[in-house]
């Protein structure tokens, strides 16, 4: 039924979505930043303070490793769209559980289908655990899902506290480029 009524109202729901528990300590719900045309769309875990403050996801310092990661893949403003599992902060930046992903998946769903994009990109393994639930994916390994190209990239925040996987992270763009090219 959202995605009937396109995207905007997709995003009217989201604000003022009380389905879980997160809603009680949110800020401002965080929809999506990008193109509504994207050739990829990243996925990410939940929204940090940063994101909970200007409804801006990836806002923070993984934003700025994640704005690096686009401009490393060679993508424009227009290629791209990226959301998270979740529309709100969880408390003490914990984990989304289970419940609080589902309650969101319809969002996250509606999302997908009305941009439609080329490829998704799971931004770690609680995006991969939301988009595909029990499925294992390999790191940098591309694989149709759902009549989609899904591939798992370590989430940029991987990249600021382990700094030894930005070059694996270089290695799975490199492997993947035509992907999205």
């Amino acid at each position: 039924m959202m995605v009937e009524a396109g995207y905007e109202t997709v995003a009217k729901e989201i604000i003022k979505c009380t389905r879980c528990p997160l809603h009680k300590s949110a800020i401002k719900r965080v929809i999506g930043k990008g193109s509504c045309n994207p050739k990829v769309f990243f996925i990410g875990e939940a929204p940090g303070k940063s994101e909970n403050e200007t409804g801006i996801p990836f806002y923070g310092r993984a934003g700025k490793k994640l704005d690096k990661m686009i401009e490393y893949m060679g993508l424009s403003e227009e290629d791209w769209m990226v959301t998270n599992t979740v529309k709100c902060h969880p408390p003490e930046n914990r984990r989304p559980s289970t419940n609080e992903i589902e309650c969101c998946k319809p969002f996250l769903l509606s999302q997908i289908i009305l941009l439609n994009p080329k490829i998704i990109i799971l931004l770690g393994n609680t995006a991969e655990k939301s988009f595909c639930p029990g499925k294992k994916l390999e790191w940098g390994v591309p694989v149709e899902h759902e009549g989609r190209t899904i591939l798992k990239l370590y989430h940029p925040a991987a990249l600021i506290y382990t700094s030894s996987k930005k070059e694996v992270q270089r290695a799975f763009i490199d492997k993947n480029r035509e992907l999205w090219s």
